[in-house]
């Protein structure tokens, strides 16, 4: 019994002392993170964002318009990644994406004429449209094949124009013309927040050929505020006092009962996610499927259109090709349900939250206008496998992704994608794009636990069912009380 007292004595000492060693430290590391974690909060709840949430619309009518093969003969293109319509400032036109990062053609539909560099001009249109600045006028538009502090790997999608508007706020936008996407928006208090928090709780100033070390600095530093966490756990569980100290001592016990726990959350997540992802991307992980032989189509859907789409709204019309080389019409019909996003709050959490924007598809063979039965569901499937290299008997679960998630979140930017559960070998996630044709993400079943941690324990997504409003204010009202009352406090007392 006497042993035990006296080795229980000598483990609170050395608590203490661990954790007296760590304390400017973690104060430092808890200050640091903490203030510059506050900022991402004010990004997501106040800074610039879009003020329409759908890509532009018009009802799709090809009954004046020229023979499609016809016009892909006369521009001599026979094989492509990506042919689809697109919705553009005076009429609909023929979007031709022959590689990933070659500029994307666009072709007159009533006489096949080519719009010569018309992939700026029509992110220009994207962007008055996305924030609703039809007659804004445009300083500059420039192409960005990679990611940069101004437009960081969190938004996925490469390549994109920068459209800035030429008005003093900076206003500027990030669009990816291949699904008339706005990737990201930004004016000059929104950059210059930005860039407070990338330097200060990315370290985004350390040069490229000093990444390492500045992963390990990082997360040296938040393991110590995480140690000494830890420590202060282990204190209040061992160390039991009659009678509350006085003063900020006091304080700090006190809270820590309530707040060390965040504090753990917080760091650990960090750490973890630092050295899981502390190496930023350059280029985006999109894989575009392989080319497309055109000189399969020939069947004139111009010259059918009325009658095929009777009471039917067609939103988009693309050509894909399923496994066996046929290629085939696709037409993206609308949602059932009304109701998408136009208020900014409601922008602002269809953004997050994810909001499909488009229905149902249905594909008509190319060649001989008879409908596809197989539909959407197999054509991810022969994506899935195609992207994969994997039979279809790999695949363990196939569902319809309408709403972003832990595994698939708001960083894509798509929606609604198939995702694919893989077995071994692969043992991953895969969501593919049937509209595009391609590998939107994947996410190795390794990589899964660290999402998790990411999400719940960094970003408090458990609290998403109140509202996002409501997540963001606790998990502020959370860090500046541990400021305060831990690291505050908690210096103040070492020193008593």
């Amino acid at each position: 019994m006497l042993v035990w007292a006296s080795v229980n004595s000598t483990m609170k000492i050395k608590l203490l002392k661990l954790h007296r060693a760590l304390a400017l430290f973690g104060f430092a590391a808890m200050l640091l993170w903490g203030v510059s974690g506050l900022l991402h909060p004010w990004l997501t709840t106040f800074g610039v964002q879009q003020a329409v949430f759908v890509p532009p619309q018009r009802v799709l009518n090809l009954q004046d318009a020229l023979p499609f093969e016809q016009i892909l003969k006369k521009a001599g293109v026979e094989q492509a990644q990506f042919v689809r319509l697109v919705v553009a400032e005076s009429a609909n036109l023929l979007q031709i994406t022959e590689s990933q990062f070659a500029p994307r053609r666009y072709f007159d539909l009533n006489t096949g004429l080519e719009l010569p560099n018309y992939d700026p001009v029509y992110a220009a249109f994207l962007a008055r449209h996305y924030l609703n600045t039809p007659y804004a006028e445009i300083a500059k538009v420039e192409r960005i094949e990679k990611f940069s502090n101004d437009y960081p790997a969190v938004n996925r999608l490469l390549p994109v124009y920068r459209v800035q508007f030429d008005q003093a706020d900076g206003l500027n936008a990030y669009v990816y013309t291949e699904t008339a996407s706005l990737a990201a928006v930004s004016d000059n208090t929104k950059h210059q927040v930005q860039t407070v928090f990338q330097w200060l709780h990315t370290w985004s100033w350390v040069p490229n050929a000093a990444e390492t070390p500045r992963v390990l600095l990082i997360a040296v530093l938040v393991g110590v505020l995480f140690t000494m966490a830890g420590s202060g756990l282990a204190m209040l569980v061992l160390i039991r006092r009659k009678v509350r100290a006085a003063g900020a001592k006091g304080w700090h016990r006190m809270a820590g009962y309530v707040l060390v726990v965040p504090v753990l959350m917080f760091s650990f997540s960090g750490v973890y996610h630092v050295v899981q992802h502390g190496w930023p991307e350059e280029q985006s992980k999109l894989t575009m499927r392989p080319e497309i032989d055109l000189q399969k189509l020939h069947f004139p859907l111009h010259s059918s259109w009325a009658e095929m789409t009777r009471d039917l709204p067609v939103t988009g019309l693309s050509l894909v090709a399923n496994q066996n080389g046929e290629l085939l019409y696709r037409l993206a019909l609308p949602l059932l349900k009304n109701g998408l996003p136009d208020s900014p709050q409601a922008i602002r959490n269809a953004r997050f939250d994810g909001v499909q924007p488009t229905g149902p598809a249905m594909y008509l063979n190319a060649n001989t206008g008879l409908l596809w039965q197989e539909g959407d569901r197999e054509m991810a499937h022969q994506l899935a496998q195609l992207h994969t290299g994997l039979p279809r008997e790999a695949v363990l679960k196939a569902s319809l992704v309408t709403r972003f998630g832990g595994d698939y979140d708001f960083r894509n930017k798509r929606l609604p994608v198939w995702k694919f559960e893989y077995g071994a070998p692969l043992n991953a996630s895969v969501f593919v794009d049937t509209a595009t044709g391609v590998l939107a993400d994947m996410t190795r079943n390794s990589a899964k636990p660290e999402i998790w941690s990411f999400s719940m324990l960094h970003k408090w997504s458990f609290l998403g069912g109140l509202g996002r409003d409501v997540q963001n204010i606790v998990m502020c009202v959370v860090v500046v009380l541990a400021m305060v009352m831990m690291a505050g406090f908690g210096l103040s007392s070492r020193r008593c």
